[in-house]
């Protein structure tokens, strides 16, 4: 059989060699829009508007209720229809392309901003319950495109970076958006719920999310500044996608150690939101202290991001670095939450009895910088799990599985610990589970980390047109007969 050879950008060939933004591919200018870094901003920007406006409402806890009742119900049907179609929805991608899958996902919280709505008017729960199973089903087709076009657009000395831009520019929505609650409630303290005012800006500012989506440019364009271009994702039947999820797993079966991991990525949030937020403070006090949750959430991700991409050690270096300083960081923050946990109960909530501290409080600042640091613990577990991932592969298919894993599992364990909150498990419940399943993810990781992240993942097909890839198969052919 014939050798395949590949051509590299240093051996001169203008196409691949030269195909910066605004410079010359196939003779056709490039146009910035057309590079990675662009096409991650404009995801990122999508998630700005619908999932980061989402963690601004649901940062306030209760969804703005004070009886976290009907939030904690329309959650737990969320992340149980996100963990079901978590699963699938790599396939839908891998079918439909990342543009409609992205739209079709922001339609989704725009409805359930809209349920809230009329909630306040109406006290009608099925419809929040049924926003909520709904918007299960567009979050894991938004989240599953977002995470493939994060992991797979970058080179791979980029991804950590990206990854921290994505995570700065999505989280910068929640910090926007928690500016909402906070202008339309900042005269009433002590009011119970949040305003009409607050869920109406929430629904356009979701809605214009889901329209920005249809400026996404196909994989198919877009190349990379070394080079090399994005895989082209071939559309197969959607029974041999189903069994390609079953394949990944067989042909990458490490990945079930990462499954804990996945599963405490968002388990923490209910016990944060639901628990320590409302338990702790007044309205005007919970709807700052949610501006600065996801402030914080900005700054540990790009820090982390920068630091995982940090060239002066190897990728498999960072890996381990990265795991101490996670491992720290959990140990730490959660260690610091005892404090405030003891004492606490959802009866002195129910009878007022908590301690409703406001801004002008002396002892607020303490309280106001444990869910701070709440937020940085979030955002440097999830910055790594998804540099994890990419570190895993470079195939845009297999990173869209793992996108769903992620996804799904995650989603599964969320769901679960919003039927907890919904049936009134105590404080206490919930922050024990929170940062035992922390420690217990992060040590199944070990040995994933240890075994399976190399310096590098790229292979000579990285560096192969599918024009020459073409090419290439056809003299395969011709020789072999």
């Amino acid at each position: 059989m014939a050798e395949v050879q590949a051509k590299t950008p240093i051996e001169g060939d203008e196409r691949i060699s030269n195909p910066g933004p605004g410079r010359k591919v196939f003779g056709v200018t490039l146009p910035p829009w057309r590079s990675p870094l662009a096409q991650v901003i404009l995801v990122g920007f999508v998630c700005f508007l619908c999932p980061g406006m989402f963690n601004a409402l649901g940062g306030i806890g209760g969804g703005g209720q004070l009886d976290t009742t009907v939030q904690s119900n329309a959650n737990t049907a969320l992340y149980t229809t996100f963990a079901f179609f978590g699963f699938i929805a790599g396939t839908f991608l891998n079918i439909a392309g990342a543009k409609p899958t992205l739209a079709f996902g922001g339609f989704g919280y725009a409805l359930y901003a809209a349920s809230f709505l009329c909630y306040n008017h109406t006290k009608n729960q099925g419809f929040v319950i049924f926003a909520g199973a709904l918007l299960g089903v567009c979050a894991a087709f938004l989240w599953c495109a977002q995470g493939t076009i994060m992991m797979s657009y970058p080179i791979e000395s980029e991804k950590g970076r990206y990854i921290g831009m994505f995570w700065g520019i999505f989280n910068t929505g929640a910090v926007i958006g928690s500016i909402i609650p906070i202008a339309t409630n900042w005269n009433s303290p002590n009011k119970p719920n949040v305003s009409d005012g607050t869920y109406i800006g929430f629904l356009v500012l979701m809605l214009a999310g889901a329209i920005l989506a249809f400026f996404l440019v196909s994989p198919d364009k877009i190349v990379r500044k070394d080079g090399t271009r994005v895989q082209r994702i071939s559309h197969p039947s959607v029974s041999s996608e189903i069994m390609g999820l079953w394949t990944t797993l067989k042909s990458d079966s490490y990945i079930l150690l990462l499954f804990p991991f996945f599963w405490a990525s968002n388990w923490f949030y209910t016990y944060q939101q639901n628990a320590y937020n409302i338990y702790m403070f007044n309205l005007r006090g919970r709807t700052f202290t949610n501006l600065w949750y996801w402030l914080a959430q900005i700054i540990g991700a790009l820090a982390f991001g920068f630091f995982l991409d940090n060239q002066k050690l190897s990728r498999r270096k960072r890996a381990l670095f990265g795991w101490g300083i996670l491992f720290l960081v959990v140990n730490a923050v959660w260690g610091g939450g005892l404090k405030p946990l003891i004492g606490s109960s959802r009866d002195k909530v129910e009878k007022e009895k908590n301690p409703q501290l406001d801004i002008y409080d002396t002892n607020f600042t303490y309280y106001l910088f444990l869910y701070l640091f709440y937020g940085f613990l979030d955002a440097v577990w999830q910055t790594y799990a998804y540099w994890l991932m990419g570190a895993l592969s470079n195939e845009p298919r297999k990173l869209a599985y793992f996108a769903g894993y992620y996804k799904g599992i995650q989603s599964a364990g969320a769901a679960v610990v919003w039927h907890l909150d919904a049936r009134k498990d105590s404080y206490y419940t919930l922050f024990g589970t929170s940062w035992g399943l922390c420690v217990f993810g992060m040590l199944c990781a070990i040995p994933v980390i240890w075994y399976r992240v190399h310096d590098t993942e790229l292979t000579v097909e990285d560096f192969v047109t599918p024009e020459e890839k073409g090419e290439a198969m056809e003299s395969v052919k011709e020789t072999e007969a």
